[in-house]
């Protein structure tokens, strides 16, 4: 009696099991890439830190079992990563291409305790340097940013050009009318 009261206590029972598959099943069909990560002892507050960090980049952060991340991955495009599940292993997730591989190579940056094992975007695998490199590349908001930037400098400079023989045109008359008036 008293064992049955510990396993339910600390493990999880085959509904909460089949729940956190459905989910992480969800969360596979949803997202743009996941990237693999394996923590080497990492304490609550780095990894209330961490999760801060990429709820902060748009992403999200979790440490799942690899046998039910397994069971989630089947017949979805991630289903690549399943050679990286070994060890104690987190999950990052975000629908922004970059944003999880960003905050995660971040982290582990100044965290020695945060490996980047690989990960995937879509059916394509990525190894730890692909990761790395897909860190490095601008995110959507930044892409957005530069695009309208571009954009919008044309028009300014039109607005410019236009406006300018008007504003000429105008000083001609100031002149002509402090003139008039001494």
């Amino acid at each position: 009696m008293a064992r049955v009261a510990i396993v339910k206590e600390y493990g999880m029972d085959r509904s909460q099991k089949t729940d956190a598959v459905a989910q992480l099943n969800d969360v596979f069909n949803e997202v743009s890439v996941v990237v693999v990560t394996r923590n080497l002892g990492m304490t609550v507050d780095q990894s209330t830190e961490l999760r801060t960090k990429m709820r902060e980049a748009g992403a999200s952060y979790k440490v799942a079992k690899n046998r039910l991340a397994k069971l989630a991955l089947k017949d979805t495009d991630y289903a690549g990563i399943e050679e990286f599940l070994t060890g104690p292993t987190g999950l990052a997730w975000s629908a922004d291409p970059v944003a999880a591989a960003k905050a995660a190579v971040d982290f582990a940056k100044s965290n020695d305790q945060l490996e980047i094992v690989g990960g995937s975007m879509g059916t394509q695998v990525l190894d730890e340097a692909g990761v790395r490199s897909l860190a490095s590349m601008p995110s959507l908001d930044e892409l957005r940013g530069t695009i309208v930037g571009l954009v919008n400098a044309p028009a300014t400079k039109i607005a410019r050009v236009v406006g300018e023989p008007a504003a000429k045109l105008a000083r001609v008359f100031g002149a002509y009318g402090a003139k008039d008036a001494a």
